[in-house]
C-alpha cells in the first residue's frame, strides 16, 4: 500500500525521475513551454510553482534552494528577475496544462505545460529591425 505517498514515479529510478524533473523544469522556466506526455507535466507543475514561490520570495536562501533544483545560473537569474516580477500578484497557478491528445507512435496523452503569462514571439517586423540597429 502506498499511504501518504504522493508523486507519479513515471516508471523510472528515483535519480533518474529527479534528474528529469529537473532538467525539465529548467526546459520550462527557460522557455517558458514545454510539450510533455500528461503525466510528466502533472508531476513538473508541482516543482516549477514552487520555483516560482521561491523566487517571489526573492532573497538570498530562497535563490539557493532554487539553484538546488535547477543549477543554471542563467534561468535562476531570469526567474528571480523577469518572472518574479511577472507573478509577484498572483497567488498560485502560475501554470496551464493544455492536452494536445494522443501521440502517433504509442498513443501516449500528449500535453504543453507552459506558464500562465506565456507569449508568443512575434516576428519582428523591418521597421523594429531599423529601431534596433
Amino acid at each position: 500500500m502506498r499511504h501518504k505517498h504522493a508523486g507519479n514515479r513515471l516508471s523510472r529510478t528515483t535519480s533518474h525521475r529527479k534528474a528529469m524533473v529537473r532538467n525539465m523544469v529548467t526546459s520550462l522556466l527557460e522557455h517558458e513551454r514545454i510539450v510533455t506526455t500528461t503525466a510528466k507535466a502533472k508531476e513538473i507543475r508541482k516543482v516549477a510553482d514552487q520555483m516560482i514561490t521561491l523566487a517571489k520570495r526573492g532573497d538570498l536562501h530562497a535563490r539557493r534552494q532554487a539553484l538546488a533544483v535547477v543549477r543554471d545560473q542563467k534561468v535562476v537569474g531570469k526567474l528571480f528577475d523577469s518572472l518574479r516580477a511577472e507573478y509577484l500578484e498572483r497567488q498560485g497557478g502560475y501554470t496551464r496544462i493544455i492536452r494536445t491528445g494522443n501521440r502517433i507512435g504509442d498513443a501516449a496523452s500528449m500535453a504543453i505545460l507552459e506558464l500562465v503569462n506565456y507569449r508568443e514571439k512575434e516576428e519582428a517586423s523591418p521597421e523594429e529591425v531599423a529601431k534596433q540597429d
